[in-house]
């Protein structure tokens, strides 16, 4: 960011009200070849930028009021830093214009989404893809498509977020729905949670569209949503996880087809797309290993225990490698959220309340690994995580550690359990 530029005549209403009345207004040099001027009213003053052309020509632009006699609001009425920003955003727009890098006339947020999805399509893979296209169709193009991106203001972007995270949470609507269905959304501190936590994956995506704009010169600035920050605290790892009891009880409810997918999850702690993408040539009988491959961009070696490797040896063999491993019972494919309506039926079948989805079948997977003692390196490895920092976010609180192993080791029993035995105390008898 440029530094400000001082000017002790400007900056302060008590110093320009000591000004001279006049017609030609008084400058400060912000930067080469731009100016910021102030014309001295009777009453109140004004802000104008000037831009040095060449050959003695100049481009002057009116930004607002100054603050001398109403406060500041960055919006019509500036103080002398914020009319500075001002000129500095309308000067740099300029020289992208002459170097043709700025599109002329206004250049809206969908202007910079539709940019946004034309680079993404060439950089990441189709799933990718169209979660962003979801997120910008729902959320950010109806409130905020047809703003102009440099008339955007941290204040609007703030509201814009804060309903987000006050909204109900939608459902699946159907395509012949006139409105987009709701699911009244409980109030207690979870439930706001999750919300603020949409709430900040949202805002995460439209930075990313008008960060790519601003960094290709297609607009001035990117103060207005660089000040906006997300909701604090709502992304503590709140893992929930199956039993060994459980995790029986849910396979044998499992339809047959579909059992065999909810066993790989849990003896691999492998995601629903991954099991569904693999091949019978991608599981190697002699290293007792799976390959997931295009997952996230790589390549991976799930290590198998001698339980999971009977399986994929049962469900593999006389199989040809280049067939799907896992297919539904009419043999097809197995599609996206084709997963979920049979795990709420199993799970109510198995007595599991609220009803298990995949993600916990992998949460399942990583947290028997980590009360066992397995280091949170080897976790991240096998769960396929970039590092270990979401690894122990999820898991490192159910790992053995120093501090539990010593207070559980020291701590006495009081023996003031709901099963202990009171003794009544005797009286002793007075002489």
């Amino acid at each position: 960011m440029a530094r400000s530029a001082r000017n002790s005549s400007l900056e302060t209403r008590t110093a320009r009200a000591k000004l001279r009345i006049r017609r030609a207004p008084y400058f400060a040099k912000i930067a080469k070849g731009l100016r910021l001027g102030y014309y001295r009213g009777a009453v109140a003053g004004s802000w104008i930028a000037r831009l040095y052309r060449g050959e003695r020509n100049y481009e002057t632009k009116a930004l607002g009021i100054a603050d001398d006699t109403l406060d500041a609001d960055g919006v019509q009425v500036f103080d002398y830093w914020q009319a500075q920003e001002q000129a500095r955003q309308w000067g740099e727009r300029q020289r992208l214009l002459a170097a043709g890098a700025a599109r002329r006339g206004s250049y809206t947020v969908a202007d910079a989404i539709a940019d946004y999805l034309t680079e993404i399509r060439a950089e990441k893979k189709p799933a990718a893809v169209k979660g962003a296209e979801y997120v910008l169709d729902a959320w950010i193009l109806p409130e905020l498509g047809a703003v102009q991106v440099e008339k955007l203001t941290t204040d609007r972007l703030n509201r814009w977020r804060n309903k987000i995270a006050t909204e109900p949470k939608r459902v699946r609507t159907k395509r012949t729905a006139d409105e987009q269905a709701t699911r009244a959304t409980p109030d207690d501190d979870d439930a706001r949670r999750a919300r603020k936590a949409t709430a900040n994956r949202i805002l995460t995506v439209l930075k990313a569209v008008l960060n790519r704009a601003f960094h290709a010169d297609r607009v001035v600035s990117d103060s207005a949503w660089r000040k906006v920050k997300p909701f604090k605290r709502v992304d503590e790892a709140v893992v929930r996880y199956l039993s060994v009891a459980e995790a029986r009880r849910l396979v044998q409810t499992c339809a047959k087809d579909f059992r065999k997918l909810v066993q790989a999850a849990l003896l691999t702690g492998c995601r629903y797309a991954e099991l569904t993408r693999l091949k019978c040539g991608d599981f190697n009988a002699d290293s007792g290993t799976l390959a997931i491959r295009l997952s996230k961009g790589k390549v991976r070696h799930v290590v198998l225990t001698a339980e999971a490797q009977d399986a994929f040896e049962n469900w593999t063999i006389d199989r040809p490698s280049s067939d799907l491993l896992f297919l539904r019972a009419d043999g097809d494919a197995w599609g996206a959220s084709h997963q979920k309506r049979p795990l709420e039926e199993a799970s109510a079948r198995a007595g599991i309340t609220p009803a298990v989805t995949f993600h916990i079948l992998r949460h399942t997977h990583g947290s028997h690994l980590a009360m066992k003692g397995v280091p949170m390196g080897v976790i991240a490895s096998q769960l396929g995580h970039a590092d270990t920092r979401m690894t122990e976010k999820h898991y490192a609180h159910l790992a053995p550690n120093y501090i539990a192993q010593t207070i559980r080791a020291n701590f006495p029993v009081l023996g003031i359990g709901d099963e202990a035995k009171v003794m009544p105390l005797r009286r002793t008898k007075r002489a």
